[in-house]
């Protein structure tokens, strides 16, 4: 074994061929290769996975109980391996309490500087907070009216785990017998608490019981003093019969919503209010709570937004919800009361007649005002009728409104069904009270510098790393003592993201809103700050999502990581990151079970220099991707108005129909939202009512524009019964073939007896899935063939079926292309399979679980079965990034297909960053120029040889080294440099060529 490198030998996961190689290590090594040549099955499948399944098994196996265990890769063996870590492309977290500022542990730090050296101000004067005495808390419970019982607590323990069974003894040798724990009174001379120690807790010893008066100042000064110093200066006043004005300031509140804060939980008549001689104003007469990390946690109660409980949205009854068609009289356009009811029916001929307007008036005819007491209630009385045995009965009251009574009864309900019914006509929006921060108001009142951590939330990561750098300036000495190494981490974790291109995000956004390549960056951004050595990093292209503009920073972050002594592993197709690569290991030589195999295993010089290798034709420029002839005409234009969501500025965008229109700028400039929350959501809305809520614009005038269809790389299925075949209807035209065999006629077999989704055909063993789960404890879950039918899914009878001497079982195990071949003379099949080869999906198998499809495959999936549908008009496709894992030849196959969907009639508007996709396009939106606040204007719009001479545009100066223009690009004197390689690669290649019986044409194309 060789110490330089690391050695893979008899590689057979998925395609990979009894693989052997070497990966050097300590360097930066890119696997490429056409789709499924076999890349990740060599990267993650086999090298990760080995490696994070030895760590794993060295643990006990106690800990793999909770830890599971990696099933062993199929591989004779991996050595030289370092402990390895994986950074893909999933998101960082689905969970809407998750943000970048937690995800990066940024937030962490944040708290602990804010409760350090934060200072509090009073969340309603605004003025700062100061310490109170003991005299202050006394003068302010003898402003009590006299005679007023109070009990003086001392929170001696406050939310924490614990039986504290020694605390109970302790507290019965100094003398107190009465205690309240979780707001339960106990005797300690009689019964002492037991206490579940796995659970938060508080106690509070009483240690005092007054009624207020002057005569009783001494007592109560006494008891408020001892208070103090048993609680480390936190007094809690509980007043069991509160007088209707308590006096002790806005702060005052009933134990019921002090639940989860303070730890009470008795009758809502109780007031509790908590003193401090730390905080409290004294001008509005408010206690503030004792500030620490957990008050700064939006996942915490103690520092939470009551309101919307820390997510920062609240759901709201929406009117628009409500009623969606104005038009319709007032007994049909109350969408979620039913007029055939007979309580809304009461209601409504109650209102309509208070007001003397007729049930079939429509809504939109009426005076505001009656539409508002519709919606939202009276404060008069009106005549509610209801027919009894006895006759008609009158009731006046006020009527409480549509939008109320949804409200009301969704918060009271305890049925399920009614509150899913409610949902229908709720709309998520910002929380009014924390205004979307998801923090209380005392916590949102503690200011650093000036600032609070609110606002330092809502800053993008370039900005909050501009704020910090000059924090210190604007601090005390002492402040600065405390905080000198907490700024040192934040700064350092700001900076790690803004290397890599990330600095417009902002700290507040919620993780489950980024995008896999923005996931995956926040992952390498927090491995870089961790300053590791000898690790194994496996990356899987990361270049996606991201402006070649900031291409080269993220290049700049990994051979960062490789020069600290750590060896990366990036299954990559971006031609710069293989420039800058030590070692490229190109797969293929062609797809599927046509790969697996390593074609070259060197830099890139030699790459280019194998004749065998797309990847070496591409990058000498043996192969490229071509520049049209010419761009088409618009036929019209769909005219966007004030679009202003999220940074878009108000724009007004025309966007040309039958047209392939590219939508470019770097990272965050607002492609995604000008695509999906204004085009898409805008037209659906509008095409189609429905209930699809688009961003914030004026209007979008669509004619010319029959049907919209968004294709993206969500999964085209949840379980593996879902593939390709199902989901293209390509398998429905196969069983059919199968039922008309002759075989299957004589037993009488139909289509749906070659279905393993329903009972008949399948086997009943594994349900038709192939594939039965073994549970093994600690062990991981194990998946074995089903041993009634080998994992063909199938029952015997329905294997006896064949079509030329194939199952349907052997049918479902074919690649795509394969079952082109395999299925001539029949032209529905061969028609759809076709598509999916047009797409590059030829070697995928037809059977092959959805589960198990990329996030580009997927979309691949949908854009084939997109062609494969009759002509329904003039559509407007739209498209996020679909050249999202394709090789540059697989690449040339998808702007083929879209060329073919353009001059079918439709538009094409596809959010890119590809310069090889970007300059096949008729029109380019560029939006920009930077990422977050500074983007979301129109940098430039029109050809690409237009944006390509645009100096501000970013994407247009990029575009330059791809175009026929007389201005030289950012890589211009690079690219110069590299011509020479590639020159001495051409002749090197030719020669070969010209020995060899291959036609140079076949050899460079066929794959």
């Amino acid at each position: 074994m060789s110490k330089e490198s690391i050695e893979v030998r008899g590689a057979e996961e998925h395609n990979l061929k009894d693989l052997d190689v070497r990966i050097p290590r300590e360097e930066f090594t890119v696997v490429t290769g056409l789709s499924g040549s076999g890349k990740s099955s060599l990267a993650f499948e086999t090298v990760y996975a080995e490696g994070q399944r030895r760590y794993i098994e060295s643990l006990s196996a106690y800990a793999r109980n909770f830890l599971g265990q990696m099933d062993k890769p199929q591989v004779e063996t991996v050595e030289g391996l370092s402990p390895a870590i994986s950074i893909d492309q999933k998101n960082a977290a689905n969970n809407p309490r998750s943000t970048v500022g937690t995800v990066t542990e940024l937030h962490d730090y944040l708290r602990l500087l804010y409760a350090r050296v934060g200072t509090p101000h009073c969340p309603e004067c605004g003025r700062e907070v100061g310490e109170q005495s003991a005299s202050n808390m006394v003068d302010r419970i003898l402003e009590l009216p006299e005679g007023t019982r109070a009990k003086l607590c001392a929170p001696v323990v406050r939310d924490q785990k614990g039986a504290f069974a020694d605390l109970f003894d302790e507290l019965v040798a100094e003398g107190y017998s009465r205690v309240e724990v979780d707001g339960e009174a106990y005797d300690l001379a009689v019964e002492k608490p037991d206490l579940d120690e796995n659970y938060n807790h508080t106690v509070d010893v009483v240690v005092d019981r007054v009624k207020v008066s002057l005569e009783a100042r001494s007592r109560i000064t006494d008891s408020v003093e001892t208070a103090l110093d048993e609680a480390d200066g936190v007094l809690k006043l509980v007043l069991p019969d509160p007088p209707a004005d308590a006096g002790l300031g806005s702060e005052t509140r009933s134990t019921g919503d002090l639940a989860g804060d303070e730890g009470e939980d008795t009758a809502d008549d109780r007031l509790v209010v908590s003193f401090s001689e730390e905080l409290a104003c004294t001008h509005c007469g408010i206690d503030l709570p004792e500030i620490e990390t957990r008050s700064f946690s939006f996942n915490s109660p103690h520092g939470a937004c009551p309101e919307c409980e820390g997510i920062g949205e609240t759901k709201e009854v929406d009117p628009e919800l409500v009623i969606r068609d104005p038009s319709k009289p007032l007994r049909d356009v109350f969408e979620p009361w039913s007029y055939s009811r007979s309580y809304y029916r009461t209601r409504l001929d109650a209102v309509a007649e208070h007001f003397e307007v007729p049930l079939d008036t429509p809504f939109e005819a009426l005076d505001p005002a009656v539409q508002d007491a519709f919606l939202y209630g009276t404060s008069q009385e009106v005549v509610f009728k209801r027919r009894t045995k006895n006759g008609t009965r009158r009731k006046r009251k006020p009527f409480e409104g549509v939008i109320p009574n949804l409200s009301r009864r969704y918060v009271e309900t305890d049925s399920d069904g009614t509150r899913d019914h409610i949902e229908n006509y709720m709309a998520t929006t910002t929380c009014p009270a924390c205004e979307g921060s998801r923090l209380k108001p005392e916590s949102r009142a503690v200011l650093v510098a000036g600032t609070s951590l609110a606002e330092v939330n809502r800053l993008s990561i370039g900005d909050a790393l501009a704020h910090f750098e000059g924090l210190e300036d604007e601090l005390t000495e002492r402040e600065r003592t405390i905080a000198e190494e907490i700024l040192k981490e934040i700064r350092a974790r700001l900076g790690f993201m803004d290397e890599v291109g990330l600095e417009y995000l902002t700290l507040d956004r919620e993780a489950s809103t980024l995008s896999g390549g923005e996931s995956q960056r926040i992952r390498l951004a927090t491995q870089v700050g961790s300053g590791l050595v000898g690790v194994l990093y496996v990356l899987d292209e990361p270049s996606i999502g991201l402006h070649q503009r900031d291409n080269d920073k993220l290049l700049d972050t990994l051979e960062g990581l490789r020069d600290l002594g750590n060896t990366l592993v990036v299954v990559e197709h971006d031609e710069e990151t293989m420039w800058r690569a030590d070692n490229v290991i190109d797969m293929g030589p062609g797809p599927g079970k046509r790969g697996g195999e390593v074609v070259v295993n060197g830099d890139v010089e030699d790459v280019m220099s194998e004749p065998r290798s797309v990847t070496g034709d591409y990058l000498a420029g043996r192969q490229a991707i071509p520049v049209p002839e010419e761009r088409r005409e618009p036929d019209g234009h769909i005219h966007i108005q004030g679009a202003r969501q999220h940074n878009l500025k108000d724009l007004d965008i025309d966007v040309p129909l039958g047209n392939f229109t590219a939508i470019t700028g770097v990272s965050g400039s607002g492609k995604s939202t000008l695509l999906h929350e204004i085009l898409y959501k805008g037209l659906v809305r509008r095409m189609n009512d429905t209930d699809v809520y688009p961003g914030e614009h004026d209007d979008i005038d669509y004619e010319g524009v029959e049907t919209v269809r968004l294709i993206d790389q969500s999964p085209i299925g949840r379980t593996p019964r879902s593939n390709p075949a199902t989901y293209t209807s390509v398998f429905d035209h196969i069983r059919e073939l199968f039922a008309e065999t002759n075989l299957a006629k004589q037993r009488g077999y139909a289509k749906g007896r070659f279905s393993f989704n329903v009972k008949g055909g399948r086997c009943e063993g594994c349900g038709g899935q192939g594939t039965v789960k073994i549970d093994m404890n600690f062990l991981s879950d194990v998946y074995v063939p089903c041993e009634d039918c080998d994992g063909a899914r199938y029952n015997d009878e329905t294997l006896d079926v064949t079509y030329k001497d194939a199952t349907i079982a052997d049918v479902l195990d074919m690649s795509v292309g394969e079952a082109y071949e395999f299925f001539e003379g029949h032209s529905g099949i061969r028609r759809r399979l076709e598509l999916l080869m047009d797409v590059g999906l030829d070697y995928m198998r037809l059977g092959q679980p959805s589960t198990t499809l990329s996030g580009g495959e997927a979309q691949r999936v949908k854009l084939a079965e997109e062609l494969g549908k009759k002509d329904r008009g003039q559509a407007c496709y739209l498209l996020d990034e679909p050249t999202t894992g394709l090789h540059s030849a697989d690449e040339r196959k998808l702007i083929e297909v879209l060329h073919r969907l353009t001059d079918a009639g439709n538009t094409v508007v596809v959010v890119e960053h590809e310069l090889d996709l970007v300059k096949n396009a008729d029109n380019i939106i560029d939006l920009g120029p930077e990422g977050g606040e500074g983007g979301g204007r129109v940098v430039a719009q029109g050809t690409p040889e237009h944006v390509a001479r645009q100096d501000e545009s970013h994407t247009g100066r990029y575009l330059r080294d791809q175009l026929d223009v007389d201005l030289p690009g950012p890589r211009a004197e690079r690219e110069r440099e590299r011509d020479g390689l590639r020159e001495r690669a051409n002749e090197r290649v030719a020669e070969l060529r010209g020995e060899g019986d291959a036609d140079p044409e076949a050899a460079a194309g066929d794959d």
